[in-house]
């Protein structure tokens, strides 16, 4: 009889042999800010829309009791309106750099896409924006 070639693994309590590749989806948060590099855009507010997916990778699950075990989009969302609130942005670039630089200060993430659009700027339009995605880099300068 022949011998199996098979060997088993014991996986431990602790799942440290899996990596975790998680995202974090936030759609249509819809704010009113002043935005814009023309005179008209900084005296009344507009609609504008955000919309993210954040890939970020763990080496352990979640754990239910522990709010830090994941990127909690509640905190996601309560940054962008504070980046909002306290400064004026011409370009939806710049406010999209402040959002990532923000969000990549957490080390587990990995990758961020971020869709932000002025709902109400131009009249055949039902939108016009930006869609920009960044991913950390590995590589040593």
């Amino acid at each position: 009889m022949k011998k199996s070639n098979f060997k088993i693994v014991k996986i431990d309590k602790n799942k440290s042999l899996f990596n975790y590749e998680k995202k974090i989806l936030i759609k249509e948060l819809i704010l009113d800010l002043k935005l814009g590099y023309y005179d008209f855009e900084k005296e009344k507010t507009q609609k504008v829309k955000f919309s993210l997916e954040i890939d970020y990778e763990d080496k352990k699950p979640s754990n239910d009791k522990d709010l830090k075990s994941i990127v909690n989009y509640a905190k996601v969302v309560k940054l962008i309106k504070k980046l909002v609130k306290n400064k004026h942005y011409n370009f939806l670039e710049t406010l999209a750099e402040d959002v990532f630089d923000e969000l990549f200060k957490d080390k587990r993430i990995d990758k961020i896409s971020l869709r932000i659009e002025k709902l109400e700027i131009i009249k055949d339009c039902s939108s016009v924006g930006i869609q920009i995605s960044k991913r950390r880099s590995y590589d040593k300068l």
